[in-house]
């Protein structure tokens, strides 16, 4: 009889093993779909920069829209998960995140294409939040280090994937078969959500809070907005960016007004009296802004400086894969190791790898950006569970829809801001650079009387001044993407103090008693 009760219990562990696992391959495809859109569209900038007649800051918007458009529809997570239900709200995500993904193939303008990633970056917001919900609630606690390692290889395969089969079609076909080839991707991903997926207990629909939505969406934007327009507009010179920048302050300053006085707000402040949540999002700000700037700086360095074509920019950008993928294996069973060390590991990888990239000139190669992306992707493996970790490590689980929704919200601002403040950066130290160089630039420089060192750059025939005035752009756009890249390192190392204020304990140790504001 003993013997018949123990056979069923484990027939019923492998039962509940094999669901929870098939509910972690979901929930990981449903991400390798996110993921793959945010990387998939940079391999193809230099080319859409062509076909759309666009500036170097204006490509960027196709990249910094979309991530702004997912910023903003990413708090909204909690609400629409308590009005519809998980499956639901996944099920209509990836519907209309596949729509917007072949209105993006059809684009005809640099406008239209912006107007379609804003829709598919606020059609593809909920997924990473909600799926991550889901898997923290499928997994008991104990187990969340590996499961969060495993449930992260979504963020890297899609990274890997996205950029290869990207490039190859962006330089066999056009640009717009990187969206056109997300659409069976999506129907994949649709399928396992309706066959697995299932929503546990009822609803408890609440009213949304519009004054908070509607003024954190605007604070967002119009910051968004003023970073992307500031160095075309000269910045504080303008009316426009004084303007949207007073809207963007008036915005956040009414938004923490709000939530902090409503009864219901938005984003309960509650969510920060945890202090390992709090600096969880702060750090997961901090590796927001490094995630995405490498390989959306990169294209158009490689392509436009040294005329590489789509499908190695492909490759380039999926070595980063490559690392992300082994820091993820790693911390399968580094999840036993202090998160903390994880944590200070990963940023320092992050800051050596931006230190390298600071380093290369105008004859860069393959291999000279091989190992610097391979680290990059390390860090990336190494922040992403640990992080995610120490920050849910003590929230309670009636936070957590709304907890998830908040962590991601504050990553794809960080990146947003982060990549328009980078680009910015290269635009304006290169037209520095460019104008001490033509300070050189002089009848009375005897290099010029020099043939063996001159070549074509000569002031005597417009042919020479072009061949000199395209080199000194050549060279000035390098020292800036340089500047950049150094400004990257820089801030990766500046994140490592926060790492000391983490509270952490081993699993099953007794927690220490709450101090006297915590109880309260």
């Amino acid at each position: 009889m003993a013997q018949t009760s123990e056979l069923n219990s484990n027939a019923s562990a492998s039962s509940v093993a094999i669901q929870r696992g098939l509910i972690l391959t979901t929930c990981t495809v449903v991400t390798i779909l996110y993921a793959m859109t945010i990387t998939i569209a940079n391999v193809s900038l230099p080319q859409m920069q062509g076909a759309l007649s666009a500036t170097q800051d204006q490509i960027t918007w196709v990249v910094t829209f979309n991530i702004v458009a997912t910023a903003v529809a990413t708090p909204m997570c909690g609400w629409l998960v308590a009005r519809f239900g998980r499956r639901r709200l996944l099920i209509c995500s990836i519907l209309g995140f596949t729509v917007a993904s072949l209105l993006c193939g059809t684009a005809e303008s640099l406008g239209s294409l912006v107007m379609f990633r804003i829709l598919q970056g606020a059609f593809g917001a909920p997924m990473a939040p909600v799926c991550q919900a889901i898997v923290q609630d499928t997994y008991p606690k104990h187990q969340h280090g590996v499961v969060i390692a495993l449930f992260g290889m979504g963020v890297i395969i899609g990274p890997i994937i996205g950029p290869v089969a990207g490039g190859y079609l962006s330089e066999t076909y056009s640009w717009r078969w990187v969206f056109f080839m997300i659409v069976p991707f999506a129907l994949i991903a649709l399928a396992g959500v309706m066959v697995f997926i299932r929503d546990k207990g009822e609803r408890s629909p609440v009213a949304l809070d519009w004054i908070g939505f509607l003024s954190l969406s605007a604070a967002v934007s119009c910051l968004q907005v003023a970073l992307d327009r500031g160095e075309r507009a000269d910045w504080f010179e303008s009316y426009e960016i004084i303007f949207l920048t007073c809207l963007a302050v008036g915005a956040l300053y009414l938004f923490i007004g709000h939530i902090t006085t409503t009864e219901r707000p938005f984003l309960r402040p509650a969510l920060l009296r945890d202090r390992n949540f709090l600096l969880g999002v702060i750090l997961m700000c901090a590796f927001g802004t490094l995630n995405f700037t490498p390989i959306t700086l990169l294209p158009t360095l490689l392509q436009n400086l040294r005329g590489y074509p789509d499908s190695v920019i492909g490759y380039v950008l999926s070595i980063r894969g490559m690392g992300t993928f082994a820091g993820f294996i790693f911390m399968i069973y580094g999840s036993r190791l202090d998160p903390r060390w994880m944590i200070t590991a990963g940023f320092l990888t992050q800051g050596i790898s931006g230190w390298y990239l600071g380093q290369m000139d105008l004859n860069v190669t393959m291999a000279d950006i091989f190992w610097p992306m391979i680290v990059q992707g390390v860090g990336v493996g190494l922040l992403w569970p640990s992080i995610t970790v120490v920050a849910f490590s003590t929230l309670k689980s009636e936070y957590l829809d709304e907890g998830t929704a908040l962590y991601h919200l504050i990553r794809n601002v960080g990146s947003s801001i982060y990549i328009s403040f980078s680009v910015a950066i290269v635009m304006r130290t290169a037209g520095q650079s460019y104008s001490e160089m033509s300070q050189f630039i002089s009848p009375f420089n005897d290099t010029f009387r020099m043939p063996w060192a001159s070549g074509q750059w000569n002031m005597d025939s417009v042919e020479g001044l072009s061949h000199l005035s395209g080199e000194m752009t050549r060279q000035a756009a390098m020292i800036g993407y340089l500047n950049s890249f150094q400004l990257f390192s820089l801030t990766a190392v500046l994140a490592l103090p926060l790492i000391l204020l983490i509270r952490w304990q081993r699993p099953g140790t007794p927690a220490p008693d709450p101090a006297p504001e915590e109880k309260r």
